[in-house]
C-alpha cells in the first residue's frame, strides 16, 4: 500500500472533493481518482459510495480514515525528524571545552545554536587542555575545544588564532595610552597568568626579547580570574580578546599590546569517526565566529 494513495485518499476526505484534493496536490483529477481506485482495489472494500457524481465516503472508509491519518501522521514526523536531522537541527551534543572558552566563547554560541535548533541540546564539560585530550579516546564528548598544541594524530583539528590584549584596572596610571608594550608594562604590578597556560612562554619571552621584567605579584589558572582580579585593583594583566570582551562589564580597560602576542586554540574531534551533521553545524558557527 503505497504512501502517495493514502495522501491521496486523504486530501479527498479533506476537501470533500476529488477536484478540490487534485488542486491541492498538484495533480490532474483523473491521476486522484486512478489512486483511489487504486487504494479502494489494495483493501478489498469500497472507500466511497459514488452517487450523482459526488463522492462519499462509506463506514469502512470513515473507519479507514482514522488509521490511514494517523499512520501518515507518523510518516509525516518521519519526514520532519529526517530534515531536521539532515540540516543538523536536532540531537545532542557534547562539548569538552578549557575554561576559557566555556567561558567567554561558548556560552553566546550555544545559545544562539540552540534557539535556530529546537530539537538540540547541548553539555557542556569544562577542563583543563590536557585533560579534554586525554578524554578524546573515551567518546565522552563529539567535540573538544583547548590550547594548542594538541596531538593531532588521533583527531582532526581546527585552529584558531587571536591576538591577546592588555586590561587595565580602572583609572590605572597607563589608562590614557592607547597600545602598550613591555617597556611600559613593566614597571607596573601584574597579575600574571598560571605558567601551566599556553600564554606565559610567549610573554616572558617577549619581556626578556625587550630588556625587561615582568613585576609578576599575583598569578591565576584561568583568564576568567585575571580579569576578576584587574578589575580588583590587582595590577594589569594579557588576556584574549574574548575573556576581555566578556569582563568588560567590570570596568576593563582594554588596550592592544605590542608586539602582538597570539592565542592559540584548537577546535577538534576523533579522526576515526566523522561528526555528527549537529557536530559539523557547531563546528561550522565556530569557524564563522573566530575564522574572520
Amino acid at each position: 500500500m503505497e504512501v502517495k494513495l493514502l495522501e491521496a485518499f486523504r486530501a479527498v476526505i479533506d476537501h470533500r472533493s476529488v477536484t478540490a484534493a487534485a488542486q491541492a496536490m498538484g495533480l490532474t483529477q483523473p491521476a486522484v481518482s486512478t489512486q483511489i481506485a487504486r487504494l479502494e482495489e489494495a483493501c478489498g472494500f469500497s472507500l466511497f459510495e459514488r452517487t450523482g457524481g459526488r463522492l462519499k465516503p462509506t463506514p469502512e472508509g470513515l473507519l479507514f480514515y482514522a488509521e490511514a491519518s494517523r499512520m501518515l501522521g507518523e510518516f509525516d514526523r518521519l519526514a520532519t525528524a529526517t530534515a531536521q536531522i539532515r540540516g543538523g537541527q536536532t540531537g545532542k551534543l557534547v562539548i569538552a571545552s578549557h575554561p576559557s572558552a566555556a567561558i567567554s566563547l561558548l556560552p553566546t554560541l550555544v545559545a544562539e545554536f540552540v534557539a535556530e535548533r529546537p530539537g538540540a541540546t547541548v553539555r557542556l564539560i569544562s577542563r583543563h587542555s590536557d585533560v579534554v585530550s586525554q578524554l578524546l579516546p573515551s567518546e565522552s564528548f563529539d567535540l573538544g575545544i583547548a590550547e594548542l598544541p594538541v596531538d593531532d594524530a588521533a583527531t582532526k583539528l581546527r585552529k584558531y588564532q587571536m591576538p591577546c590584549v592588555a586590561i587595565l584596572p580602572p583609572g590605572h596610571p597607563l589608562a590614557s595610552r592607547k597600545v602598550l608594550t613591555p617597556e611600559l608594562l613593566a614597571p607596573h604590578p601584574m597579575v600574571a597568568p598560571s605558567r601551566s597556560m599556553q600564554v606565559p612562554t610567549r610573554l616572558f619571552g617577549t619581556f626578556a626579547k625587550a630588556g625587561v621584567t615582568l613585576n609578576a605579584v599575583v598569578e591565576a589558572e584561568f583568564f576568567a580570574s585575571l580579569c576578576a582580579l584587574v578589575a580588583a585593583g590587582a595590577g594589569w594583566s594579557l588576556v584574549d580578546r574574548l575573556s576581555a570582551r566578556s569582563f568588560a562589564h567590570l570596568g576593563l580597560v582594554v588596550r592592544p599590546f605590542e608586539p602582538t602576542l597570539l592565542y592559540e586554540i584548537g577546535v577538534f574531534h576523533r579522526r576515526d569517526r566523522e561528526p555528527s551533521m549537529l557536530a559539523t553545524a557547531f563546528l561550522d558557527l565556530i569557524d564563522c565566529k573566530l575564522g574572520k
